[in-house]
C-alpha cells in the first residue's frame, strides 16, 4: 500500500504571517491538529500542530489575565512558532516507511509532496485507519496468532492448509517472533470454524497456536 491510498488530499494549510489566534481557530472549526505552512508560492517552509501552539502559550503560572494573554497571542505569528526543518515522503513511498519516520522521530504527521508540490498530509489517524483495514477488523471471523519457524514454505503450507478446509483468508499479516528463528502470523479468517482452524494448525509441525479468539 502507497501513501497516496491513505492520505489525506489537498490538506488545509495556513501562511506564515497568519496569527496564532486564527489558527487556533481554524483548528478547532475544521477539527484538525496538523497544518502545513506554505509561503505566497506555494512553497512548503513549515508544519504547526497543536502541541506547537501549546508550547507557544503562556505557562498556567503567568500573572497575565486573559485579555492580555488574548492580545499577545494576536500578534504571535505562524512564522515564530512552526518547526521549519519538516520531514516529509512522496505520494509513491509505501506507508510503512511513513509510520517508520513517524515512530522514529516522535512526530504526529509528514507532509505528502509531489516533487515540490504539496499534495496531501498522512498523520497518525491515517496510519490507525489503515491499522484497522490491514487486520480485517470490521470483518467478521476467527483471528488467530501462530508463531511459525522462519524457513521458507511456513506461509504457504498454512494458507493450503486453510484453504483446502475451505477457509478464506480476509487478512493477513506477519512480524518478527519473540527470537530470530521465528515468525508471528496473524490472520483473520472466514469460512471455517474454530475447531478446524486449530486442527489445521496443527497439522504443521513447525507451528505453534498462540492465540485464537472470534
Amino acid at each position: 500500500m502507497i501513501i497516496s491510498d491513505v492520505m489525506t488530499k489537498n490538506p488545509i494549510s495556513v501562511c506564515p504571517d497568519m496569527s496564532v489566534t486564527e489558527v487556533r481557530a481554524l483548528m478547532d472549526r475544521e477539527q484538525i491538529g496538523h497544518l502545513p505552512v506554505l509561503d505566497k508560492n506555494n512553497c512548503l517552509v513549515g508544519i504547526l500542530t497543536r502541541k506547537d501552539m501549546l508550547k507557544a502559550g503562556p505557562s498556567a503560572a503567568t500573572s497575565l489575565d486573559m485579555y492580555e494573554i488574548s492580545y499577545l497571542l494576536s500578534r504571535l505569528t505562524v512564522e515564530k512558532i512552526m518547526v521549519k526543518t519538516v520531514l516529509t515522503v512522496t505520494e509513491n513511498d509505501v506507508v510503512e516507511e511513513a509510520a517508520r519516520i513517524m515512530a522514529d522521530k516522535d512526530i504526529g504527521c509528514l507532509p505528502v509532496m509531489k516533487g515540490d508540490l504539496l499534495v496531501g498530509l498522512i498523520t497518525e489517524t491515517d496510519l490507525f485507519r489503515t491499522f484497522v483495514k490491514a487486520f480485517g477488523a470490521r470483518h467478521s471471523g476467527v483471528r488467530i496468532t501462530i508463531n511459525v519457524a522462519e524457513k521458507p514454505g511456513q506461509l504457504a503450507k498454512l494458507t493450503h492448509a486453510i484453504a483446502s478446509k475451505g477457509g478464506n483468508i480476509v487478512a493477513l499479516l506477519s512480524a518478527e517472533g519473540d527470537d530470530p528463528e521465528h515468525l508471528r502470523i496473524t490472520l483473520k479468517i472466514t469460512g471455517m470454524s474454530r475447531g478446524d482452524i486449530e486442527a489445521s494448525v496443527h497439522t504443521m509441525p513447525d507451528a505453534e497456536l498462540e492465540d485464537i479468539r472470534e
